[in-house]
């Protein structure tokens, strides 16, 4: 079982409370018909929290909150009912989420924390395997499939192939998943719903999975297609091979004249899964500790630098080299803790490559934002349409976005922004997205449309 970097949780302050006074104005759609709202996406569109997809969460997701912000407007906003691909349970689907617990340390039992513990009760996969296509006459609001990558647009099959991977969202309410690919099923749903606005927010898993894997894949953008057009996942997206395939996303999503939004893609590397476990760690707390550790390595022939205080993990890099980590470079979330504490990881034996990303992996990750968000902005203004700039967005979440007296950020568990998975946001995490969008919505398209009240929305759930 998968274990995760458990941290001790402080208690939230409260803020004061202070009177304020809005002036409140209609909502107005501007320029924009809000009529009929199409969400494209992958697992942050679809309401993926805490490792995993739950009701609470899809009912929770920002495409449902923009919806009931868009249905505040009277004139051209949302009409009718949101659908969405509903599961039955908060247990988790495909697998158990991730919940709040108290954790123990094996080398220590007196030595417990909160951390992040997988959900013990049943899932009920077998009563959320399918969803009836039948439901509002097939129409459905929000189409994300969580894992999916731009680069999956032109897999033909791909739901049955997402299956066969332990992805299967998909498979429960694609038309024909049996041969068509996702941008069939794009266009499927257009021309079914005929949507006068959309959202499209891809391109994060095409850079996260090779980030996530520890950078074990191809990330210099010379990937190529393991077979037809379906790409590793532990790969990095080829910018020619997004470019093409988001472009082909695109002309279908505005194939019946909906005006709509474009998000592009955060720096992954500054989310809790590659920032909650500092590389520089190690703590030794005397002198011969170092003194030791210096001598262990000399006698590899590996040269260290130890002392008194905070010391960089050794770890193992993609070249299968035993060193140092260096400043920048980032231990994943998922090295287990009690390795690091019980078994000398990082001390006597190197971090595995495997959950290290170290700085040419990141330079990769990095290096492939810039290009995909680049192509999204040319797209944006090739088509005239909202450009959402979530990278700037989330790069001030590190030092906090405060809302109505209370700030959010990106610090694990504590910082109230992101869920125990360390990737996907928690409900207020949603919102603040949800927020940014209605800005430049609201700037781009001349509306009015009301913002959300973050605070009223869960952030981590503490037992």
């Amino acid at each position: 079982m998968r274990k995760i970097y458990s941290i001790g949780v402080a208690l939230i302050l409260l803020a004061s409370c202070r009177p304020s006074i809005n002036i409140n104005k209609d909502a107005t759609a501007g320029n924009a018909e809000f009529t009929n709202y199409l969400a494209i996406g992958n697992s942050l569109t679809a309401g993926y929290t805490d490792g995993s997809l739950t009701v609470t969460g899809q009912l929770n997701s920002y495409p449902k909150m923009l919806f009931d912000q868009f249905s505040m407007i009277k004139v051209h906003g949302a009409v009718g009912k949101f659908i969405q691909p509903l599961l039955t349970s908060d247990n988790g689907y495909p697998g158990p989420k991730y919940i709040l617990a108290m954790t123990y340390n094996p080398c220590n039992p007196a030595d417990s924390s909160l951390g992040p513990v997988p959900y013990p009760y049943p899932l009920n996969n077998s009563a959320d395997a399918t969803y009836s296509a039948t439901v509002n006459n097939g129409q459905i609001n929000n189409i994300a499939v969580p894992g999916i990558r731009a680069a999956d647009y032109k897999v033909a099959g791909y739901a049955q192939f997402a299956a066969a991977g332990n992805a299967p969202y998909a498979l429960r309410f694609y038309n024909n998943p049996g041969t068509a690919s996702p941008n069939d099923e794009l266009l499927f749903m257009v021309h079914n719903l005929h949507p006068t606005f959309f959202t499209m927010w891809l391109g994060s898993n095409d850079v996260l999975l090779y980030a996530t894997k520890g950078g074990q894949g191809i990330g210099d953008g010379t990937a190529t297609p393991a077979f037809g057009n379906f790409y590793n996942p532990a790969d990095i997206t080829p910018v020619s091979a997004f470019d093409s395939c988001y472009d082909l996303a695109l002309n279908s999503a505005i194939s019946t004249g909906a005006s709509g939004a474009l998000i592009n893609i955060p720096d992954i590397t500054s989310i809790p899964f590659f920032t909650t476990i500092p590389a520089n760690g190690m703590t030794l707390l005397r002198q011969g500790q170092a003194d030791t550790l210096k001598g262990y390595y000399a006698s590899k022939g590996i040269t260290t630098s130890f002392e008194v205080g905070s010391n960089y993990f050794m770890i193992q890099d993609h070249k299968g080299l035993t060193r140092q980590a260096v400043p920048g470079e980032l231990i994943l979330l998922t090295c287990p803790k009690d390795s690091i504490t019980c078994r000398g990881w990082g001390t006597t034996k190197p971090i595995p490559d495997s959950l290290v990303l170290t700085t040419d992996e990141i330079q990769n990750v990095q290096k492939a934002v810039i290009a995909y968000n680049a192509f999204i902005k040319q797209e944006a203004d090739l088509h005239h349409l909202a450009y959402v700039d979530m990278n700037t967005y989330f790069s001030k979440m590190p030092a906090g976005i405060t809302y109505n007296g209370i700030t959010y950020s990106t610090s694990f568990v504590t910082g109230g922004a992101f869920s125990l998975d360390g990737v996907h946001p928690t409900q207020r995490g949603y919102a603040l997205i949800a927020n940014e969008i209605i800005r430049t919505i609201n700037a781009f398209y001349k509306s009015n449309i009301t913002s959300l009240d973050v605070n009223k929305y869960n952030g981590v759930t503490y037992p």
